[in-house]
């Protein structure tokens, strides 16, 4: 990049920090101290909390279902979880896993690894037994930091990893515990301590959803000041303001919200487990102006009845943003119609942070769109050839940005092409350059010699007034090489059946895209992170 060039950047960058205000008239002192605060912290994801507790060390800093913590008392707290991590028998670990709900146990465990210079694995509250142990032993954890409800499948775990330690970060039953260590115990015995702080940074690991496998680590890659840009000119974030997270704060995208608002000194409020008139009642108590939720949250929240939501306004909100999957066209309306246009859709992979946003404006337009490229990100839609397609045809979304990922833990890493990275998904763009995802490169289907996505049908099921939702998958097939199976929830009341959903379908597709079975269930299946289990549905369709 042109020294010109890297100026104005620059010059953009600060002029969008004095807008959201995360450059704000202060003290002289307090920009040294902060600076200062950085330097120790390694420049490490977690900066924000230290530079946070300089910045406005007595404001809100995290509310929970435990109460409200300062700046200055998650800064200390964090210090004293440290000291005691050095302080353990065994020693400082090597690698910690966290398998927490969103509370100040799992922000405590995350800011004191990184402040010591201890690998971190974020761990997937929904994970079974044994791909718990896989992921544990692959990636050297000897620490876990967990939720006493997840006691027991943390003890299976660990049975191949002899005198590992476990700490519990959140319990409901103290006293049961006996002297078992906690994270508040552990704070407690070395408050006032300082750690010794590393001289190398940690890793960050993410994993994968792992929706065509077992979920893989992805190690967090270096900052792109591009990325801040691009999220600060396309989301009105504001600094020391509240936010709710709702979403998963070990997945990726609940994890760079939290991240984000410490950077921010945004006071963060969130509850342990999602509840749609909960979490309303915090952002209307705490005056929140953001939200940050995974889509199925949106559904969850207008699915209430309307003399719930009426309780409350919402007025405060400036964004609600969501990323993890698809969202409902319908329901992002009559959100948007209920609490105003502020509904953020981010199009992000775990390898690659934020590769395109959509606005309220956006969302207005086209509902059912991801977005365009973020600023600083370039996308090409290619062949099997690694051609470019036309505008408005589907193929294979690449991408390229300063914030692609450092490879999997694994060694291995994503398929590139002249320096373009695969991220997995079928997409379009459209005339305004708005990207429209179709579905998994591995979903697609070949039925009778016809390409089809299942995305197509599942929206056209969605749009029966009788459904609520809809998954749709490919199946073996003896005749057509594979075949459509669908699964649908009803709405209160409705009496579709199988075969009025089919001629539905038939009225608006192809007749080669009718599914050829449409399964009535009360729920779909949905991981912890609100993806649709698509595995789960998958043996269902076999069995």
């Amino acid at each position: 990049m042109a020294p010109l060039d890297r100026l104005t950047d620059g010059l953009g960058l600060l002029d969008s920090m004095r807008r959201s205000r995360m450059i704000a008239p202060m003290r002289p002192d307090k920009y040294l101290r902060i600076a200062a605060a950085m330097r120790r912290e390694n420049m490490s994801a977690t900066s924000g909390f230290a530079t946070a507790a300089q910045r406005c060390p007595d404001r809100p800093g995290l509310i929970d279902e435990l109460g409200t913590l300062t700046w200055r008392e998650i800064d200390q707290r964090c210090d004293a979880f440290a000291a005691a991590l050095q302080a353990l028998p065994g020693g400082t670990p090597k690698a910690i896993g966290v398998m927490c709900r969103n509370h100040r146990g799992f922000v405590e465990a995350v800011v004191a690894a990184n402040r010591i210079g201890v690998d971190l694995l974020l761990l997937n509250t929904s994970f079974a037994g044994p791909a718990l142990a896989e992921v544990i032993a692959r990636e050297g954890v000897d620490t876990v930091v967990y939720d006493e409800e997840f006691t027991e499948t943390v003890d299976r775990a660990l049975t191949e990893v002899p005198g590992a330690t476990r700490i519990v970060g959140w319990t409901d039953t103290p006293a049961a515990l006996g002297d078992s260590p906690t994270v508040e115990k552990l704070i407690q015995a070395h408050t006032g301590e300082e750690p010794k702080r590393a001289r190398e940074k940690a890793r960050t690991i993410l994993l994968t959803s792992g929706t065509t496998g077992t979920p893989k680590g992805a190690k967090l890659g270096g900052g792109d000041p591009t990325a801040l840009k691009a999220i600060l000119d396309r989301t009105p974030w504001r600094a020391e303001e509240p936010i709710v997270i709702a979403a998963p704060m070990f997945h990726a995208w609940g994890f760079s919200q939290l991240i984000f608002a410490a950077t921010m000194a945004c006071t963060i409020v969130t509850r342990r487990k999602f509840d749609p008139e909960a979490t309303l009642a915090l952002i209307d108590r705490h005056r929140a102006t953001g939200l940050a939720v995974v889509p199925v949250m949106f559904d969850r929240i207008m699915d209430l009845p309307e003399e719930v939501l009426a309780r409350y306004s919402g007025r405060s909100l400036r964004f609600a943003a969501a990323s993890g999957s698809r969202m409902r066209p319908d329901v992002v309306i009559k959100f948007m119609d209920r609490f105003g246009d502020v509904i953020y859709n981010n199009y992000n992979a775990t390898e690659a942070g934020l590769i395109a946003s959509a606005t309220p404006a956006d969302l207005r337009a086209a509902p059912d769109t991801a977005g365009k490229p973020a600023p600083g990100t370039e996308i090409r839609i290619l062949d099997k050839d690694f051609r470019e397609v036309a505008t408005g045809e589907v193929g294979q979304i690449y991408c390229r940005s300063g914030t692609l990922f450092d490879g999997y833990t694994s060694g291995q890493t994503k398929d590139f092409h002249e320096g373009f990275m695969a991220s997995g998904d079928m997409g379009y763009l459209d005339q305004q350059g708005r990207l429209f995802v179709v579905g998994r490169d591995d979903e697609m289907i070949v039925s009778g010699g016809e390409n089809v996505y299942p995305i197509e049908v599942e929206k056209i099921l969605a749009a029966h007034p009788d459904v609520a939702e809809a998954a749709v998958l490919g199946v073996d097939d003896e005749q057509y090489g594979q075949r459509l199976a669908a699964f649908v929830v009803l709405t209160g009341g409705a009496s579709a059946t199988e075969d009025t959903l089919k001629q539905h379908v038939r009225d608006n597709l192809a007749n080669y895209k009718v599914p050829r079975s449409i399964t009535i269930l009360d729920e779909l299946p949905r991981s912890s992170t609100g993806k649709i289990a698509r595995k789960e549905l998958q043996a269902l369709a076999d069995g």
